[in-house]
């Protein structure tokens, strides 16, 4: 039958007789089986942990401070391999595994994080996941900040010096100002809250910028619209900034609509907006001898618009700029400053009366 004389010595298969106890026969056998089933289980588990079933990680929560970048578009291996670089996680594929086992993980932001060296894995992730170890430079400018005003914020929030940014400003119109902008970023750094990375640039702030004012452009419509009301982009943007100032949100349409008469019949726009602009102020009240300042910003001296905006105006003042009321008013007067309650006129008998109660109001 089988040849393999399991146990026995082959001079004693030929004999017949049975092998002897302690004999050299089974020993050495044994000790071969038991070999092979050792190498067959290092083998084993030897790809469990070339497939991830085993690798090395840190325990704990980890120690000391370390920042580390996340690029746009970057895979959860990528990352893996950056913190195992600093020191924050044992191997790529530790992180891999601890990451693909949370699927918030693919929602991991591009940015820079401030973590800890010798974390295990599943810390690191939780990290990562957690907002607060996200480092951001936020910069919000409100609607109708002036040019000067939004760059001092920029500076602020940053940590890159005014100069540079004026600079950067300098060359806006290889950084994406629009060409009807005519080389001047008044206007144009439209008004959102920003989210940059340390280290950001110069360059890259005005980009963004001008990047999302031209996201607001394309959204309005603003060059198609303004060719339908017979103006150019800029003027519109001029009408808008003056909105931002000159009335509240309820009533853009309809100062539009002042604005727009007025210019129609040649009359001067007379807006102490653009006076204060002039100026480099922020009055309520002109005096007479301000009034008469030098400047083609001085709607009273010039008639028309000024040359362009007078600061940065948001979406709802372009869209009233694009689409003003329907109506024959020539006046507009904030009878209440405390409430910004304006009101409306076509004579001018009826102005003086409104311009009565905002003396009686303003005090």
């Amino acid at each position: 039958m089988s040849q393999l004389g399991l146990g026995m010595a082959h001079d004693d298969a030929s004999t017949g007789r049975a092998a002897r106890p302690g004999g050299s026969g089974r020993g050495p056998l044994l000790v071969a089986v038991a070999a092979l089933v050792v190498v067959a289980l290092g083998v084993f588990f030897g790809v469990r942990s070339l497939s991830g079933g085993s690798v090395d990680d840190f325990s704990g929560d980890g120690t000391g401070s370390v920042s580390i970048v996340v690029a746009k578009g970057d895979s959860l291996r990528a990352i893996g391999r950056t913190l195992t670089d600093a020191g924050v996680v044992a191997s790529a594929d530790g992180f891999v595994n601890a990451a693909e086992s949370d699927s918030r993980a693919q929602s991991i932001a591009p940015g820079t994080y401030q973590l800890h060296t010798g974390m295990s894995t599943d810390s690191a992730v939780t990290m990562l996941l957690d907002p607060a170890s996200r480092q951001v430079l936020k910069l919000a400018v409100p609607e109708g900040w002036r040019l000067e005003k939004t760059v001092a914020a920029a500076a602020k929030a940053t940590g890159i010096p005014e100069d540079q940014l004026k600079e950067a400003l300098s060359r806006a119109g290889s950084l994406g100002l629009p060409a009807y902008a005519e080389g001047d970023p008044e206007g144009f750094l439209f008004p959102a809250t920003y989210e940059f990375q340390p280290g950001v640039t110069p360059d890259a702030v005005v980009t963004a910028m001008l990047k999302r004012f031209g996201q607001a452009a394309t959204d309005a419509d603003l060059e198609a619209s303004s060719k339908t009301l017979g103006r150019t982009p800029l003027e519109v943007l001029t009408v808008a900034s003056i909105l931002e100032i000159e009335g509240s949100p309820d009533d853009y349409d309809k100062v539009a609509r002042v604005l727009y008469n007025r210019l129609k019949a040649g009359m001067p726009l007379q807006l102490d907006s653009t006076v204060n602009y002039a100026l480099g102020t922020a009055n309520l009240h002109l005096t007479a001898d301000q009034l008469k300042t030098d400047s083609p910003y001085n709607t009273y001296r010039n008639k028309g618009l000024p040359p362009g905006p007078i600061n940065s105006p948001g979406d709802a003042a372009i869209q009233a700029a694009i689409a003003p009321a329907t109506g024959t008013w020539l006046y507009f007067v904030t009878t209440d400053p405390a409430t910004k309650t304006t009101e409306f006129a076509t004579t001018y008998a009826d102005f003086l009366k409104l311009k009565k109660k905002f003396q009686a109001n303003a005090g």
